[in-house]
């Protein structure tokens, strides 16, 4: 099979022909027929994971994996599987022993595996998973679609959920979401859908991005692009009627955005963040006391949140801005990630 496979840190992936993987009893193969290319593919590459984990390699990238049952092995034959069915990849594979798993929160298990972090990853023509995380999909929703739905829909889907849960959105709330790349814009439908009215604003550097995000329902756009503190609360304020936010959804991630975001969430804001285009971020401490503001980390999401994507995208709720490419064109595209002169998500077609 076709795998594209990082063999040093630093540098392109390889392009090569390597053996189809053998399954373990519980596992089923995948036939991966679509495989978005994300950010955290390019940072995988280029090292920033090595100070938290230990990265063995050769390692095949990929994490946003939708495809077809190949092979199902003996164990898994009581998954409700057949072979030819649609599936999507369920990112984190935990233990099922510790109390995250124990809960649903898979990704979360410390002793948990990504696909796309190791050995076997989307970026290949096929692919060995736990039969109980894969989740069957109709035949009539398109890989290309599905791909990007698995991580660049999902993480912003949780996160969403995070403040829908503390009770941040709301007819009377303002929400920014920051960052309308591949995350963006799916986070700004999902604000749309279960916000229960809550306003959205778009930040960008990109003036087409923010076109995208308006008409996937953002109520108000702002280019942050050589624009100061007092330039966008200035805007904010013309906008909306008051420059503060209530509420932020932080794609990017990045520490000049973080610092700008937190200056511009108001009193018992929440604030959550699921990009990590930066790794430390300095911010004044008495602000977040004296306002009582939230922060939440958001990691890629579960089972639970992957199943309630596929429902809405079953159901026609979900709009993508998807370029497919070929498996040849995989680095090119990781260099144009690492640009940011990527609009949507780009996504490897097999």
């Amino acid at each position: 099979m076709k795998a594209a496979r990082l063999l040093e840190f630093g540098k392109p992936l390889v392009l090569e022909n390597i053996p189809i993987p053998d399954i373990q009893s519980d596992e089923i193969l995948v036939q991966v027929t679509a495989c978005g290319v994300c950010r955290t593919d390019a940072e995988l590459i280029d090292g920033y994971f090595l100070k938290y984990f230990d990265i063995p390699r050769p390692i095949t990238p990929g994490h946003e994996i939708t495809g077809v049952v190949s092979r199902i092995g003996q164990q898994a034959s009581d998954a409700g599987l057949l072979q030819g069915d649609h599936v999507v990849v369920v990112p984190g594979w935990g233990d099922g022993t510790c109390r995250h798993c124990q809960v649903g929160n898979t990704q979360l298990c410390p002793n948990v595996r990504f696909p796309g972090f190791g050995p076997h990853g989307g970026f290949a023509e096929y692919l060995p998973v736990p039969a109980r995380y894969l989740i069957k999909v109709p035949r009539e929703l398109s890989f290309e679609h599905l791909a990007p739905l698995t991580d660049a829909g999902l993480t912003p889907y949780r996160g969403v959920k995070k403040l829908l849960n503390a009770g941040a959105l709301g007819p009377d709330r303002l929400l920014g979401v920051f960052g309308m790349g591949g995350l963006g814009g799916y986070a700004v439908q999902y604000a749309k859908l279960l916000g229960g009215g809550v306003t959205i604003v778009a930040f960008d550097l990109d003036a087409e991005k923010l076109a995208l995000a308006k008409g996937y329902g953002a109520d108000f756009a702002v280019n942050l692009k050589d624009a100061s503190k007092a330039d966008i609360e200035a805007e904010l304020q013309t906008l909306t009627g008051q420059k503060d936010l209530d509420a932020i959804l932080d794609c990017v991630g990045a520490p000049d955005l973080l610092q700008l975001g937190f200056s511009l969430l108001g009193t018992s804001g929440h604030y959550v963040d699921v990009g990590l285009l930066g790794d430390r971020v300095d911010i004044p401490l008495f602000p977040r006391i004296n306002r009582e503001q939230t922060f939440y980390g958001s990691n890629w999401g579960n089972y639970i949140d992957l199943s309630e994507v596929m429902a809405l995208a079953a159901a026609g709720k979900i709009r993508h801005t998807t370029t497919p490419i070929r498996f040849d064109q995989i680095n090119e595209t990781l260099d144009r990630l690492r640009e940011g002169t990527l609009v949507g998500r780009a996504v490897v077609i097999f």
